[in-house]
C-alpha cells in the first residue's frame, strides 16, 4: 500500500474536541516542509529543466487529476499576472477538463489516453515540458499521458509523494515529496496537496526568477490588473527611484508597468507629463 493510502497516525477522530482536531492537523502539517526540502536536489533538477526548455521557446504544461489537477491549474494561472508572462507560456490540464476544476468528473482520471489528446489540442513540441502531479503517483490519466510525451521525445517530469511510483517512472525529472499518511487516512488534499504547492511554487518562482522576471526582489513585470497592484507598483517606483508617491504613481500611469517605468526613468526618459 502507498505511504499516501495508509491508516492515520490518530483514530477516533469524531470524538476530539476541536482544539485537538486543529492541533493535531496542525502537527501532522508541520512535517510537510521537511518532506519538501528533502526532495531539493530532485526540484533543482527539474527547475533547470524547465529554465532550459522556456528560454528556448518552449512552454510548462501541467497535467493532473482532481486536487493535483486543480493545483496545477492554479499554478499555472498565476504565472501571468504574477510575471507578465503569456497566458500559453505554463499551461494547466486536468483529467475531465474545464468543468471538472469545480465539479469531480467521475472515472475521467482512469483514462490513460485523454491526457495525450488534452495535450495534443495544444500543438505539444518537442521543445515543452510536461509535469505530471500525481499525490498517489498511480493515476491512470497522468501515467499515460507521460509515457506518452517520453515516446515522443518531449520532457516529462513529476510531482509524486510515494516512491517508486509509475508516475515517476514515466519522467525524466521526477520529485517525490513523502509525505506519509493524511490525518484522515487517504485525504491526499491535506498534506500530499499542501507538498504538491509548496513545489509547485518552488518551480514556477525559480523558473521565472532564472527568466528574468524578477528585479532584486520585487515582481517588476506583474500585470496592474487592480488598485492593489497599481499601489505595490507605485510603492515599487519609490523605493528603487526615491520618487513621491505623485510622481511615482504618474511615471507607472505613463509607461503601464513597473519595467518599463524603471528602464525610462533611468535611461533618461523621465519626463512624466510628455
Amino acid at each position: 500500500m502507498s505511504t499516501t493510502e495508509s491508516a492515520s497516525n490518530y483514530d477516533s477522530l469524531e470524538q476530539m474536541s476541536i482544539r485537538d482536531l486543529l492541533v493535531n492537523i496542525n502537527r501532522e502539517d508541520k512535517t510537510v516542509p521537511l518532506a519538501t526540502e528533502a526532495a531539493i536536489p530532485q526540484i533543482e533538477r527539474l527547475v533547470e529543466a524547465t529554465v532550459e526548455r522556456l528560454s528556448l521557446g518552449g512552454r510548462l504544461f501541467y497535467i493532473g487529476a482532481g486536487t493535483s489537477g486543480r493545483l496545477g491549474i492554479v499554478d499555472a494561472s498565476e504565472c501571468p499576472p504574477t510575471y507578465g508572462v503569456p497566458h500559453g507560456m505554463v499551461i494547466g490540464i486536468i483529467a475531465g477538463g474545464d468543468s471538472a476544476i469545480r465539479k469531480a468528473v467521475e472515472f475521467a482520471e482512469d483514462d490513460e489516453a485523454q491526457a495525450w489528446k488534452d495535450l495534443l489540442q495544444h500543438d505539444i513540441t518537442d521543445k515543452d515540458i510536461v509535469v505530471g502531479i500525481a499525490a498517489s503517483g498511480r493515476t491512470p490519466y497522468v501515467i499515460g499521458g507521460l509515457e506518452q510525451c517520453r515516446a515522443q521525445g518531449i520532457a516529462t517530469g513529476c510531482i509524486v509523494c510515494n516512491t517508486g511510483s509509475a508516475v515517476a517512472a514515466a519522467s525524466d525529472f521526477p520529485v517525490e515529496v513523502i509525505t506519509g499518511p493524511e490525518f484522515v487516512t487517504g485525504s491526499t488534499r491535506m498534506k500530499a496537496g499542501t507538498a504538491q504547492k509548496l513545489a509547485l511554487n518552488m518551480l514556477t518562482t525559480s523558473t521565472m526568477i532564472k527568466l528574468g522576471r524578477v528585479k532584486g526582489n520585487k515582481m517588476v513585470d506583474m500585470q496592474l490588473s487592480n488598485v492593489k497592484l497599481v499601489d505595490r507598483g507605485t510603492r515599487m517606483l519609490m523605493d528603487e527611484l526615491k520618487l513621491n508617491r505623485p510622481e511615482a504613481a504618474a511615471l507607472l500611469k505613463k509607461f503601464g508597468s513597473v519595467r518599463a517605468a524603471m528602464e525610462a526613468y533611468k535611461n533618461g526618459s523621465n519626463s512624466i507629463g510628455s
